[in-house]
């Protein structure tokens, strides 16, 4: 497919901009721009693995969710045989969508509501209105279109291209760049872990303004008072993946991950000695943030619909025990709950700052927050742009700079 390449941003000439301790962020236009959203939807969205269901929400054979993934309606339902299955959710016949619904749950078969096409659980072409009499008819050849699925953490991840990229490098990778080993991660058992809280989000902002967020701490301080009194250290202003194996510690009198710093729960069975009172936070790019405390798990999963709407779903997943005896989990869903409140309210106070003149060169980034211009090369090299030299990261001068420094990985909050 043709694209329109992605304009370089201009080289930063204003005084404000000549000190060695900022370096440019994206332009303006990144965050507005429709062929740019189109772009990511293709490049990103598309062609890599993206977090789509949570496996035990599909628990019964029949039971389906269908997800927006760029561009495309994704199907997922669980199989009569138990396996997770993901197909394109449009008829083979004439183009309708399949399921109309969000979720929900069938008996044994899909149905097209149009033509009445039906397909099995697996996506096998299996009845059709005078479909006897066309014995020509390849009932397989004429199935849904399949999508690549792997389970990881209790969740079902999709990849729309062709020949999806390794699913241990780039999914799991991002554990072991940010942890030193992707055993780290499964300390926590996530997949056999109980959902405690799902809020769902509609976030009126760009999803990258979503992800430089999370990476960085700079804004701590001014926005997040609760969250600085249970990790103290985020008040400074580093964020928590700035080094691999970083966890933020828990300050001294604070007892558990809670909104007052009150107690939780028990250690999750796993958790290490050394994971004990810290929380370490992983981002996968590009649309997924995993939270990792002693107690409980936080999965935040975006779902980008527009250059200027983001759906963001996240997840409180706690031990069985803790979910099946009616404890009560207000105190540390509400502490995240209130960082995200305030996280996503401050990405929306940008975004119309986005299409201003002033912003028409960008913005800049400062020490803290210099690992943000290695996400920002990471998504213009995956738009094409790379050829020599990132066309963002400037020296004051204007000439291409090298990335300031190579910190382990993107940052939390």
């Amino acid at each position: 497919m043709t694209t329109t390449p992605v304009s370089p941003a201009p080289a930063p000439t204003s005084p404000a901009e000549l000190s060695p301790s900022l370096i440019s962020t994206l332009p303006g236009h990144y965050y507005t721009d429709p062929e740019i959203f189109r772009q990511e939807q293709e490049h990103l969205f598309e062609s890599m693995w993206f977090c789509a269901v949570r496996g035990a929400d599909l628990a019964r054979a029949g039971a389906f969710r269908t997800v927006q993934v760029g561009r495309e309606n994704v199907l997922v339902t669980r199989s009569r045989t138990g396996e997770l299955r993901a197909f394109l959710n449009i008829c083979r016949h004439r183009g309708a969508r399949l399921c109309t619904e969000e979720a929900g749950e069938v008996r044994r078969n899909l149905q097209c509501p149009y033509h009445a096409w039906t397909y099995d659980l697996d996506g096998r072409l299996v009845a059709a209105p005078n479909l006897v009499k066309m014995p020509d008819v390849d009932r397989t050849e004429y199935g849904l279109v399949k999508v690549a699925l792997r389970e990881w953490l209790g969740y079902a991840w999709v990849c729309l291209a062709d020949e999806p990229p390794s699913f241990e490098e780039t999914v799991m990778g991002a554990a072991v760049e940010r942890l030193g080993d992707v055993a780290a991660v499964e300390h926590y058992g996530t997949e056999n872990l109980a959902l405690g809280k799902r809020i769902t989000y509609d976030v009126r902002a760009n999803w990258k303004l979503i992800v430089e967020n999370f990476m960085e701490c700079y804004h701590c301080a001014t926005i997040h008072p609760e969250l600085t009194e249970v990790l103290p250290e985020f008040a400074d202003g580093y964020a928590a993946q700035y080094y691999v194996g970083h966890g933020a510690g828990f300050g001294e009198e604070v007892k558990g991950f809670t909104v007052d710093g009150s107690a939780g729960f028990g250690r999750l069975p796993e958790v290490t000695e050394d994971q004990d009172r810290r929380y370490y936070a992983i981002t996968v790019k590009p649309t997924v943030f995993i939270n990792l405390v002693p107690d409980h798990v936080i999965l935040h999963r975006m779902f980008p619909l527009a250059e200027d709407r983001t759906i963001v779903e996240c997840d409180w997943l706690y031990a069985p025990e803790v979910v099946e005896s009616g404890a009560d989990v207000s105190k540390s869903v509400e502490l995240f709950h209130r960082v995200n409140a305030q996280d996503f309210a401050a990405c929306e106070r940008t975004q119309p700052a986005m299409a201003s003149r002033a912003y028409r060169r960008g913005g800049v980034l400062v020490p803290t927050e210099h690992h943000i211009g290695i996400f920002h090369e990471w998504l213009t090299g995956m738009l094409g742009r790379v050829d020599g030299g990132s066309p963002h990261r400037r020296h004051p001068d204007g000439r291409a700079g090298e990335p300031a420094g190579e910190p382990a990985g993107e940052a939390r909050p």
